[in-house]
C-alpha cells in the first residue's frame, strides 16, 4: 500500500509541475512601492558609507585576492547598470563595454562615489518609468524566465549583499556606519 501512495504523490507532483506557469506572471500587489522603499534605504546607506570611508581605504582589501573597498562599490555600480540593460532591455547611459572594466580600474574615492551615485540615479529612472505591463513582462535572469519585477528584486538583493560586505569593510577600518552613530 505504501509504495502505491508514494507513486500517487509523485505522479501528482509531476503533473502539477508540468502545468505550472514558467514564471510568475505578475508582480505582487504593491511591489513597486515596496521595492522603492527597499531600494532607497539600501542606496542611501551605500552612498553614505562610501562617503564616510577615507580615501586612503579605497585600495584596502581584507586579504590578497579579495575585492577592495573601491572594487565592491564599483561592482555594485556595474550591476546597477547591467541588470536593467541586459535583463530588461533598457538603454543604459553607460555602454556595457565601459562598465565591465570598472571594478579593476576605478579606485579614486570621488570617482567611485560619483559613479555609484549615478548608477543609483539610473535605477531610479528605470523603475520610475515602468508601467505595470513592463513590470510583468517576461525576461531571462540567470537562465530562468521571470517577470521584469524579479530583475528589480535581484538588483536590490545584490545591493544588500554588498552593503553587508561594505559594513564589514568599514568596521575593519575603524569606520562606524553613519546610520549607526
Amino acid at each position: 500500500m505504501r509504495p502505491a501512495l508514494g507513486f500517487t504523490v509523485l505522479t501528482a507532483a509531476m503533473l502539477a509541475a508540468a502545468h505550472a506557469p514558467a514564471y510568475a506572471q505578475s508582480a505582487p500587489p504593491g511591489f513597486l512601492e515596496e521595492f522603492e522603499g527597499q531600494f532607497e534605504a539600501s542606496a542611501s546607506k551605500l552612498v553614505a558609507l562610501a562617503e564616510a570611508m577615507p580615501a586612503s581605504t579605497y585600495d584596502w582589501s581584507p586579504s590578497e585576492g579579495v575585492a577592495s573597498v573601491a572594487r565592491v562599490y564599483m561592482h555594485i555600480a556595474r550591476y546597477n547598470y547591467m541588470y536593467p540593460h541586459e535583463n530588461m532591455g533598457r538603454d543604459s547611459p553607460v555602454p556595457p563595454t565601459d562598465y565591465r572594466g570598472w571594478e579593476e580600474s576605478v579606485s579614486d574615492k570621488d570617482e567611485v562615489v560619483g559613479m555609484l551615485t549615478a548608477s543609483m540615479d539610473y535605477v531610479r529612472e528605470v523603475y520610475g518609468s515602468m508601467s505595470d505591463e513592463e513590470m510583468n513582462r517576461g525576461t531571462m535572469l540567470y537562465g530562468r524566465q521571470v517577470g521584469e519585477w524579479a530583475v528589480l528584486l535581484q538588483l536590490v538583493t545584490h545591493m544588500n549583499e554588498h552593503l553587508g560586505q561594505s559594513i564589514a569593510y568599514a568596521r575593519m577600518n575603524g569606520v562606524v556606519p553613519p546610520w549607526s552613530r
